[in-house]
């Protein structure tokens, strides 16, 4: 009589296959995850930085027509109710601005505290406060 040979076949993964795949998968997923919340942080920050350079333009331009800069931020956008501002004022200096990447308001000062003669826009950054390290606005890092 001929034998059959015993082959070992497996149907299924055993427990423990199957637990490993799962913890390397959980593994794999922070390790992904915490690139992303870097990158995307990264990207808040240059945003800011941005608009930061972006609204010099805008505030120059109301400096040369007006003969000082904008008292608030929202003069650029807003007309003037001073009849002889009214008369120098063309059209909005740019659109409405949104937050800040954080969801907050930039901010802005006429007589800047960090350009003196000059004025003061910035974000307060990711933690939303003023006056800290994390701050992003047209002056240089100290």
């Amino acid at each position: 009589m001929r034998q059959e040979k015993n082959l070992s076949t497996r149907a299924a993964f055993t427990l423990i296959e199957v637990l490993l795949v799962l913890v390397i998968l959980v593994i794999l997923g922070s390790l992904a995850t915490n690139v992303f919340i870097g990158t995307q942080d990264k990207a808040n920050i240059n945003a800011a930085k941005a608009q930061a350079g972006l609204i010099s333009d805008p505030i120059n331009r109301y400096r040369l027509d007006f003969g000082k800069y904008p008292a608030k931020i929202e003069d650029l956008w807003e007309e003037p109710s001073d009849t002889a501002m009214k008369d120098k004022w063309l059209s909005e200096y740019v659109e409405k601005l949104n937050n800040d990447p954080w969801g907050n308001p930039y901010q802005y000062l006429a007589e800047g505290k960090k350009n003196p003669k000059k004025y003061d826009f910035w974000s307060n950054g990711p933690d939303g406060q003023s006056g800290t390290d994390d701050d992003i606005g047209n002056w240089e890092k100290e």
